[in-house]
């Protein structure tokens, strides 16, 4: 006998979902969206395109032959329990370590304090959990990382923006996005900040506003979610002190990641947290994962007591150092006229702000069909601004095809100024800035 349509199948139709499932959902999936940024993986990963779209570190200079050894060693000498269930805060020995490495900031900090994630972005998950109901309002730099809206969207927060500048998050924005805030009846529970190298803006926070932000929130009531997983890869400078160095032990959650300076596929971050928020945080991360990797959580710290890890650091900087150079000293040879870019010290990216009303999201398939990759601005947005802004990446590809990918994405940008400017809708006249200036990030 024939069974019937099974009730989880899809249909399709007139006035029929395609999603059987629909009307079972929760609330908070209403706010979960792809990222603009995996949903370019498929052709940005095409060999015949040059991708200046994704943020993926290059591990080329990592030394694979000592790792091999160091996890083969491991794994044969302590493999019982490397393989092992481990504590729901993380491995008390790694977190001794990341306090050695937060401590090349300015931070003391104790193990205690310490929570291991599964990433910096499942930190930001915790984080966003513990503190948001539905409604509450998170700040965040305009633009913001991808990974964090994301985040803050799927338990239902809403997001102000506070504007940037060349020199970072701008002190007198803030006051008035917390006092327009409040003004509105609702409260905000933290300001969401990438200080150093931002993503995507490639800006970092000024020494003197870094202060003077802490003191603003504090003032107000309102936690620092501090973000950094660049602030060791500075081209050049020492790192800048952290803004949880400078007295906001309670004001301040501070979130950091191996995903930039040793592995990113072994996902292990943590985020230092107050003590008492140190409790709640933990049973999140027991009820979503358990305990984070045992296994990865020991690679880390063996790479940490056993390899030269800030030489490497200071290697990957090099290597980023000069890819960073290639793209600097490309995009004034094939932008248009009233392109204007910042000039990161550190860190993976550049921002750019295209003249006249050129959309970034409506070339990014023209410039696909040109063979080159870039993240429109929108996705760094909550409210749909940023579409004369592009996010351009220099971390991955060698120098040479960075020039090749700016140079087909000048080729883009000029076609559609001369289209304009043939059809009377032409671009900005604005000059073009010199690649040795910063000019501020374009927040529309």
């Amino acid at each position: 006998m024939s069974k019937g349509p099974s009730p989880r199948s899809p249909r399709s139709g007139p006035g029929v979902t395609l999603d059987a499932f629909t009307d079972r959902y929760a609330q908070r999936t209403h706010g979960m969206t792809a990222s603009e940024i995996r949903a370019l993986f498929a052709v940005a990963s095409r060999p015949e395109v040059v991708s200046l779209a994704g943020g993926m570190p290059n591990l080329s200079a990592l030394p694979l032959d000592a790792v091999g050894k160091l996890v083969g060693d491991l794994v044969q000498g302590s493999g019982a329990q490397a393989l092992q269930y481990g504590s729901g805060q993380g491995d008390p020995h790694l977190r001794e370590l990341i306090c050695t490495v937060m401590a090349l900031e300015g931070i003391e900090a104790s193990p205690e304090d310490v929570v291991v994630t599964v990433g910096s972005q499942q930190a930001l998950d915790l984080v966003t959990r513990v503190f948001c109901d539905p409604g509450d309002v998170v700040l965040a730099e305009a633009p913001s990382y991808v990974g964090a809206l994301g985040t803050f969207a799927a338990y239902q927060a809403d997001v102000v923006h506070v504007a940037m500048d060349e020199h970072g998050l701008v002190p007198a924005a803030l006051r008035e996005a917390i006092a327009a805030v409040k003004a509105s009846g609702r409260r905000a529970k933290f300001l969401y900040t990438v200080p150093n190298f931002h993503n995507p803006a490639g800006v970092s926070m000024a020494e003197e506003r870094r202060d003077e932000v802490l003191e603003i929130c504090s003032s107000a009531g309102l936690l620092v979610l501090e973000d950094n997983p660049y602030g060791l890869l500075g081209f050049d400078a020492p790192p800048t002190r952290a803004i949880r160095a400078r007295g906001g032990e309670d004001d301040v959650l501070y979130l950091g990641s191996f995903s930039k300076t040793f592995a990113p596929g072994l996902r292990v971050g943590w985020v230092l947290a107050p003590h008492a928020v140190r409790e709640k945080l933990v049973l999140a991360a027991e009820a979503a994962v358990l305990c984070p990797p045992q296994l990865n959580q020991m690679i880390v710290a063996e790479y940490l007591s056993t390899q030269d890890w800030q030489g490497q650091v200071s290697a990957f900087r090099g290597m980023y150092r000069e890819r960073r150079d290639a793209m600097l000293d490309e995009l004034p040879r094939q932008m248009p006229a009233g392109t204007t870019w910042t000039h990161p010290t550190g860190g993976f990216y550049v921002w750019v702000t295209l003249p006249g009303d050129l959309d970034a999201k409506v070339l990014l398939p023209r410039a696909v069909t040109a063979r080159v990759a870039f993240v429109p601005g929108t996705a760094f947005f909550a409210d749909d601004n940023g579409r004369s802004n592009l996010r351009l990446s220099y971390c991955f590809p060698e120098p040479e095809r960075i020039r090749e990918g700016v140079r087909r994405l000048g080729g883009v940008l000029a076609e559609e100024v001369e289209l304009r400017a043939t059809f009377g809708s032409a671009g900005s006249t604005r000059p073009n800035r010199p690649h040795s200036e910063a000019p501020a990030p374009d927040m529309n």
